[in-house]
């Protein structure tokens, strides 16, 4: 019984191994396999450290419209130097944590290359006239990820709102516990100035 059933799996094995261990032209399948296998491990670990090189503050700030305009003003904010110590970068508020997430940003990043590569706002007065229309974009996309940015850092779960001044603790009851609305729709302008607010709902 034992010698059928070692025959049998033979039988079903046999095909396999050949088909691993012919070589189609001059080499076998198998070092094909392998090599592909190495190959894909080489790529996948380059393409995630190119990734990670354009997810650092270095690279961001890299292009003049950045570090003149937008990084500039960061640097006045609590975000940049505070009494804990604790500084957010440009991706850590531009660009969520999640792979998945990460990567659909950064595909909608390939058109802020394009207006690099084309000179959009290579001047400050170019940059002011765009301000706005930047700001709405940035907004409406947060708006959408119900500020999945800023919950990479704040938690709502974790606010203590009794340490919280009293106009603060109420609106966070009020809305955001709530879930009536996100942390955008509040904190404009938290890392960099405003541009002309006039018509932006909540704003006076």
């Amino acid at each position: 019984m034992a010698a059928i059933a070692k025959a049998w799996s033979w039988f079903w094995l046999n095909p396999w191994v050949q088909t691993v261990t012919r070589p189609p032209v001059k080499l076998s399948l198998g070092f094909l396999t392998l090599g592909g296998f190495v190959a894909g491990v080489l790529f996948w670990g380059g393409f995630n450290t190119a990734l990670e090189h354009t997810n650092t503050e270095k690279f961001c700030i890299s292009c003049h419209e950045m570090k003149t305009n937008v990084f500039a003003e960061l640097q006045g904010t609590i975000h940049y130097s505070n009494r804990s110590g604790v500084r957010a970068t440009c991706p850590d508020c531009h660009v969520p944590h999640q792979w998945t997430d990460k990567i659909a940003r950064k595909m909608q990043a390939s058109k802020e290359v394009w207006g690099h590569i084309f000179g959009s706002i290579d001047t400050r007065d170019k940059f002011l006239d765009m301000r706005r229309h930047l700001a709405e974009h940035e907004w409406a996309r947060m708006k959408a990820n119900d500020s999945l940015e800023c919950r990479n850092c704040h938690s709502a779960q974790s606010m203590d709102v009794s340490k919280q001044n009293p106009r603060a603790a109420a609106a966070h009851e009020k809305s955001l516990f709530t879930g009536e609305k996100t942390c955008i729709d509040c904190h404009k302008g938290i890392a960099h100035k405003l541009p002309n607010m006039q018509g932006v709902p909540g704003w006076q």
